[in-house]
């Protein structure tokens, strides 16, 4: 009887073996195309004929004899007919796996870094991460980010011929610290675009923030020991939890204040804090840890009111010392607001309105109008409202802040209701 293949386990599989086949032969493009054909051979073969008892050498000699065939198809189209026949895989390699170990050693983490080369844009460096070691084919990294296929394909042809022209070498960098940094970054904008698009009819793509967890349950395996690591997986996780919340059943948004609090994932919010309380006491403590912290204080709270808003307050200006983040300072906005009042939350906002980076962000209008309509001021409020949904490339966003803007239009001037915090969810 066939047994069906793993598709977690081929993912799992492939930046392992794309890492042998780099580290050894170089040529990470066609090493690449060499992976994704052992791949194919797998999915076809395994179910009739059995898994291999070893499937990650059995990928790595499939993918190395193609990439020897591909290489060559190469070279001889380049007159180098001569060269190329000389050249022939070494007996270990050229041995049936169940023959000769695989070296067992996992290169992911070192893929991870080539992915996240200094040369590279970020955009660049999310594709190819997603495609080299996230295993998703261009297609689904194209439908994922709303382009068309042909200009995802530009980008990681572009990608692989930047980092190939930049003359890296498949080894741990010597920044290592460094380039973590901007792994960690890569693998967090991988999830936030999943769990809040910035465009199209979806408020979460859960295919993209479910890869961002992959991928930091995976750096985390390879280093258990870094707290920020660790932070951030515990912060995707707390993130994450909420998930079942945040729409309704037509897609609409429902903010944080007035979410079921009984749908949100309790082994997520279990794993998540359990993650950060061990972080903390650890190491030095990053701007993962604290984003970690602060999302576990707000699963710990049974309501939104509830919420032990002077403890967030306290950690984002902790966070603000660290991290010159204009959507920091106006998560802090929003929590000084919930803890000291709207009319003290209005002040801080002044104070940075005024940055480019964020002025015509449509989450500073919307948190404007949020304390606006805490404050009372109902035509101010919908004004601010109605300027932060023409700002907003998010459809379910666009019809959230609408739809307030068009409440307003029908109460009185007034106390009118809670905020939802920062469009917070």
């Amino acid at each position: 009887m066939s047994e069906p293949v793993s598709e977690e386990l081929l993912r799992e599989l492939a930046p392992q073996v794309l890492g042998a086949l780099v580290r050894r032969y170089g040529h990470f493009d066609t090493a690449e195309d060499a992976v994704q054909e052992a791949l194919l051979t797998a999915a076809r073969q395994w179910p009739e004929q059995g898994h291999p008892d070893n499937p990650r050498a059995w990928l790595i000699t499939v993918a190395s004899r193609r990439l020897t065939d591909l290489l060559r198809s190469e070279q001889a189209r380049q007159r180098r007919e001569d060269t190329v026949s000389q050249w022939v895989l070494p007996d270990d390699w050229l041995a049936p796996a169940a023959d000769k170990p695989v070296e067992a050693s996992d290169d992911t983490l070192i893929l991870l870094f080539l992915c996240c080369h200094p040369s590279l844009s970020a955009a660049s460096q999310i594709a190819l991460t997603l495609r080299a070691v996230g295993g998703l084919t261009t297609t689904e990294i194209a439908r994922a980010f709303l382009v068309p296929e042909a200009t995802m394909t530009r980008r990681i042809t572009r990608a692989k011929q930047s980092v190939k022209n930049a003359g890296a070498r498949f080894s741990l960098p010597p920044d290592r610290d460094e380039r973590l940094e901007a792994v960690l970054k890569v693998i967090y904008l991988i999830f936030n675009e999943g769990y809040t698009s910035t465009a199209g009819p979806r408020l979460q793509r859960v295919e993209l923030a479910t890869e961002g967890i992959r991928l930091a349950r995976m750096v985390h395996a390879l280093l258990p020991d870094d707290s920020e690591v660790a932070g951030l997986l515990a912060l995707m996780l707390l993130t994450d939890a909420r998930r079942p919340a945040r729409t309704g059943p037509n897609g609409e948004l429902i903010p944080m204040a007035e979410q079921d609090r009984s749908l949100w994932l309790r082994s997520r919010l279990d794993e998540g804090i359990a993650l950060i309380t061990a972080a903390l006491p650890r190491g030095p403590v990053g701007a993962y840890q604290l984003q970690a912290a602060i999302a576990a204080v707000h699963g710990e709270a049974t309501s939104w009111s509830d919420t032990d808003w002077a403890q967030i307050v306290a950690l984002y200006e902790v966070l603000l010392q660290l991290s010159d983040n204009p959507m920091v300072a106006l998560n802090h906005v929003v929590a000084v607001a919930m803890a000291r009042g709207p009319e003290r939350g209005l002040e801080l906002l002044g104070e940075i309105e005024g940055d480019e980076r964020i002025a015509q962000d449509h989450r500073l209008h919307a948190v404007r109008a949020h304390l606006l309509e805490m404050s009372g001021d109902t035509a101010g409020a919908r004004t601010a409202y109605e300027l932060a949904a023409t700002l907003t490339t998010s459809l379910p966003q666009q019809r959230y802040l609408n739809g307030k803007a068009s409440e307003l239009n029908e109460k009185p001037a007034g106390l009118s209701g809670k905020a939802a915090g920062a469009g917070s969810s």
